[in-house]
């Protein structure tokens, strides 16, 4: 374990795609943490990934990937993999952050918590936005100026512009708007109104079997959320939050949270601003980083319970509409 806290923690990177990209940004906002190598199954995207952000070593292999002096792997694969890449990483010793989804379904999720556990090595689902600022900020803001219980969340996103060739068009990737889009809405529902209940799903599904548009309805322990995803239509990207003496509009995009708009029964209005560097993603590492150094094997922001949760519903949803996996089978 890495105890002093100026300690270099150095990553592994596994897939080096749009998400690793992004990771590789967040990374130069991160103190003492680096990416000290890359591995993928397109040999050239990796070297050209090292090239462009500086990173030292291209792995060969992903056991040479997982046999190197690293302290811990970001899996920033499809999500049909994550599980299993997960997986053989805390076998080899390392933490592990992957990025949203945990996995394709909840056994899944569960498989690479009991993992995580066995080999006592932390592991956490990369899910951003509660470690913007803005978001740490209204939660703040709410403590002192409290607009009483959050009992209704609306949240969504669909993005028809992304081409023919994206992953989310393919269901052998893990694809679809409820697994590639859904889960920041699945986080916002569970952040703020507890566990669910019950779910009910409205939507449709492509001929290659992934889902196109999906608007599900949840019921939870303090409330209940309207939420949808979809790639085939286009819609705004911000977020409500509803409570008995007010309400928060969290402005798109609500997931990388910059603005929120609260709104009091008594008619005032404050307005919330905070921008973020580097991208965004250099939060949650540095929450990741943190969590290691002082020895935790779970997040308290995002614990093993959240992603469990997410997984729970991203799968009512999906399953109601008949959409399955070719890994599930």
């Amino acid at each position: 374990m890495v105890s002093h806290p100026s300690k270099v923690i150095r990553f592994g990177v596994i897939g080096p795609g749009r998400a690793a990209a992004r990771f590789a940004q967040g990374m130069t906002a991160v103190q003492h943490a680096e990416i000290a190598a890359v591995w993928g199954r397109n040999a050239e995207r990796a070297a050209n990934y090292a090239e462009r952000f500086l990173v030292p070593t291209v792995a060969p292999t992903l056991a040479a990937l997982l046999s190197s002096e690293l302290d811990a792997i970001y899996v920033a694969t499809h999500p049909d993999t994550h599980a299993d890449l997960c997986i053989a990483a805390l076998q080899a010793g390392k933490h592990v952050l992957c990025e949203k989804p945990a996995a394709l379904n909840v056994a899944q999720v569960q498989h690479v918590i009991a993992a995580a556990r066995r080999h006592n090595r932390l592991f956490m689902e990369a899910m951003k936005p509660p470690f913007f600022p803005l978001y740490r900020r209204l939660r703040e803001h709410l403590d002192t100026d409290p607009i009483g219980p959050v009992g209704f969340v609306r949240a969504g996103h669909c993005d028809s512009s992304i081409g023919p060739d994206y992953p989310l068009h393919f269901p052998e990737l893990g694809g679809g708007g409820i697994l590639g889009i859904g889960p920041y809405e699945a986080f916002l529902a569970l952040d703020w109104l507890g566990p669910l209940k019950r779910l009910q799903t409205m939507g449709r599904v492509s001929t290659a079997g992934v889902d196109t548009f999906a608007i599900f309805q949840s019921e939870h322990e303090r409330g209940m959320a309207q939420l949808h995803t979809g790639i085939d239509l286009l819609s705004h990207g911000d977020a409500l939050l509803s409570a008995p003496r007010g309400y928060v509009i969290l402005h798109a995009n609500w997931w990388n949270p910059a603005r929120a708009t609260v709104h009091y029964v008594d008619g005032r209005m404050v307005e919330l601003e905070e921008s973020y560097t580097a991208g965004g993603f250099n939060y949650e590492t540095e929450h990741f980083c943190d969590l290691l150094r002082q020895g935790h094997m779970e997040s308290h922001v995002i614990p093993h319970s959240m992603s469990l949760g997410m997984a729970h519903l991203l799968q009512q949803a999906r399953r109601a509409l008949g959409v399955r996996f070719p890994a599930e089978e």
